[in-house]
């Protein structure tokens, strides 16, 4: 964080100082809210949870060298008292955005957030010093965390933002306000807490309606390919950048192929230029998230080359997304169990295909959750589509949802022999482990509730363990 005197934050918060022998005293290092991230020169927050309360590791966080505490009562220890936390924290984010004078970039989307998040940042960090969104920490306490996290060299701040509601979105810009805002795609991620996709089209927008005008400087990013985004150009004032597919986009891929490890190529179209790319991540839908980057770079001035320089060397920052592992058997291991909706399962599941040509494929498969009256369709189409890729065999792990994953399987011509449904991880696990062969590619996705990057973690320490013997 750049630094501020204790008075000052107080100020900025509208809180009490307690505790405090020297209001004067500035916070130089980050504001965390986990004791374990404390570091000298730390402002800890203290939320109270449902299992723990912050304020009980007051003491404990000083002596680790936080400056004080952010607190909503006194702990002995020196503190600034609020009415709560959480407004307070957001108001401390939003005093510092404005002093920092970095330049804002918003994205949100029902799938690839956090894989595009990461290569925008890849991709800016080349031009000038770039602070992001850790993970998906990208709601109302994660948000201003990473705001908070900025420093005076910061030139480019990428915040990614997500919504399980109307007016979720409106907060966080009010938080912290874009100058460039994102849009990715609207699918059916939450669409039992939205109600439909027109829905989610609404509160994802709320991004683009609250960005500077386009003489001010402001900029919407939406996709050209994806009709419910697109249609919000109407809802800005801001300057409107396409990207895609399609002939129409401003930024646009052609010649788009996957290479034989399942790796997306192809040519780069910017209004500055062309190039040509091949990406180290897997699957063609991250053709999609690399553009929205290059939309991105171009507006704050990269070249077609650089940007293409920066995405062919990008990687994978967050953990359990399309994480590959191959295993000295030559069996690979695709964790990408972070989470699932019906949008990234089915990229995923052709990414599977690719990388498997000539070689047997598994997916490992759990319940999408927040579908709401769409589950039963929903998980049914995806068991259809592990067939109609020629998946070798489906393993659906858990409840219900998992049975509808086999059972739209068993409908579209997988009679027994290439799908099987299993109670839980541990099942999952020791079917694995008896019938894998050297060569085979295993895919492992599920909503986060589900638990399923424990297969893959088990996979993995059993190839390094030699426990699967060639047969």
């Amino acid at each position: 964080m750049i630094a501020l005197s204790l008075a000052e934050i107080a100020a900025v918060v509208g809180g009490q100082t307690h505790d405090i022998p020297d209001p004067s005293v500035r916070v130089t290092g980050p504001v965390v809210r986990d004791s374990r991230e404390v570091v000298p020169g730390s402002l800890f927050a203290a939320f109270v949870g449902e299992r723990v309360d912050g304020h009980d590791y007051a003491r404990a966080v000083t002596e680790a060298g936080a400056v004080a505490v952010l607190a909503s009562r006194p702990v002995g220890v020196p503190a600034i008292v609020v009415e709560d936390v959480q407004t307070a924290l957001g108001a401390l984010a939003r005093h510092v955005v404005r002093r920092l004078g970095a330049t804002l970039v918003a994205l949100t989307g029902s799938a690839g957030k956090t894989s595009t998040k990461d290569l925008i940042a890849q991709v800016l960090q080349r031009k000038a010093p770039t602070v992001f969104t850790p993970g998906s920490l990208n709601n109302e306490i994660g948000l201003p965390l990473t705001a908070l996290s900025a420093t005076e060299e910061t030139r480019f701040l990428v915040l990614e933002m997500g919504a399980r509601g109307i007016g979720h979105i409106r907060y966080l810009t009010g938080l912290t306000p874009p100058r460039i805002g994102l849009v990715l795609n609207v699918g059916t991620a939450h669409i039992g807490e939205f109600g439909g996709r027109e829905q989610i089209a609404q509160a994802k927008g709320e991004l683009v309606e609250a960005l500077p005008a386009a003489e001010e400087g402001g900029t919407a990013i939406l996709n050209a390919d994806d009709p419910l985004v697109r249609a919000m150009a109407s809802r800005t004032k801001a300057k409107v950048v396409l990207f895609g597919e399609s002939a129409e986009a401003d930024v646009r891929a052609e010649n788009v192929r996957l290479t034989d490890s399942g790796q997306p190529s192809f040519r780069l179209h910017t209004p500055s230029g062309a190039s040509d790319l091949t990406m180290r991540l897997y699957g063609e839908h991250h053709v999609s998230n690399a553009l929205a980057a290059a939309a991105v770079a171009h507006e704050l001035g990269m070249s077609a080359e650089e940007i293409a320089t920066a995405l062919s060397e990008a990687g994978s920052l967050s953990r359990w997304r399309m994480e590959v592992t191959e295993r000295p058997d030559g069996v690979t291991i695709v964790n990408d169990a972070y989470n699932a909706n019906p949008e990234s399962m089915r990229a995923a599941l052709r990414a599977l295909a690719a990388m498997g040509r000539g070689r047997r494929t598994w997916a490992v498969l759990g319940k999408m959750a927040e579908l709401g009256d769409e589950a039963l369709a929903e998980h049914d189409a995806v068991g259809r589509l592990a067939v109609r890729l020629n998946v070798s065999k489906l393993v659906a792990v858990g409840g219900i949802e998992a049975s509808w994953l086999q059972l739209g399987a068993y409908n579209e011509g997988s009679w027994g022999e290439e799908s099987v449904h299993v109670s839980d991880a541990q099942a999952a696990i020791d079917l694995l482990r008896s019938e894998l062969r050297p060569g085979d590619v295993v895919l492992v996705k599920a909503s986060r509730s589900v638990g399923l990057e424990s297969v893959a973690q088990a996979l993995v320490e059993s190839g390094a363990e030699g426990e699967v013997a060639a047969r």
